[in-house]
């Protein structure tokens, strides 16, 4: 699969043990930043990675700071992206399979490398359950179409 991952200074160690560890895997990475531990504007990067998925770049998106929290709040603004903020297992589980979520947003400083792999591996092996489930994800595409800003 190929994937598209990026951080502020907070998630840049995180970033680059899981840019590792995916490619172990064998996931394709395309890695937008940042590239070192300077200060950054998450928002930056977290567009960045939206813009790949939804220009067919890249399947899926990784953004990693501090909490995750921002990055998630900064990907849900980009038109066609849903993205989630997975600190358990459960949560991963469901953003995938209910939501059909294609970024997955970290906290560095929330969760630790080994368990950020074990949420990742998980999180690459579910798919969209459909069902149910799909009235509300198509919902929430036909809300996001309302207030979809034409610059």
């Amino acid at each position: 699969m190929k994937l598209c991952i990026g951080c502020d200074e907070a998630g840049f160690s995180l970033k680059n043990q899981l840019n590792g560890y995916l490619t172990e895997l064998g996931h394709e990475i395309l890695d937008v930043g940042v590239y070192d531990e300077k200060p950054s504007l998450y928002p930056d990067v977290a567009q960045k990675v939206c813009k790949e998925i939804a220009a067919g770049n890249a399947e899926r998106g990784v953004l990693i700071c501090g909490t995750g929290i921002g990055m998630a709040i900064t990907a849900n603004k980009i038109p066609g992206i849903r993205a989630a903020v997975g600190h358990d297992l459960f949560s991963v589980e469901r953003s995938m399979k209910s939501n059909d979520c294609q970024v997955l947003c970290m906290g560095a400083r929330i969760i630790a490398f080994e368990y950020a792999k074990l949420l990742m591996g998980k999180w690459l092996e579910y798919k969209f359950s459909g069902g149910g489930s799909t009235a509300k994800v198509n919902r929430i595409t036909e809300i996001e179409h309302q207030y979809v800003i034409q610059s």
